[in-house]
């Protein structure tokens, strides 16, 4: 089985191309990646410091956020 694509603690924001309707804007931070059952539909829990809960989404509505050297 492939690893998965994001790991704990990575930031994350929805891919453009995601169909998600409602969404705020990002960076959100991987809290828990889901057993991965289905390795097409792998999915992870995520979390804005903007909303107080966290939400589940589909590995393939992700992309990484480039983190600044600084």
């Amino acid at each position: 089985m492939a690893p998965h694509k994001f790991a704990i603690g990575q930031l994350v924001d929805f891919d453009t191309n995601s169909k998600i309707s409602m969404k705020v804007n990002g960076p959100f931070e991987i809290v828990r990646v889901l057993p991965a059952d289905d390795v097409p539909a792998r999915a992870y829990r995520i979390k804005s410091r903007t909303e107080p809960f966290e939400r589940v989404v589909k590995e393939y509505e992700l992309v990484a956020v480039a983190v600044a050297a600084g």
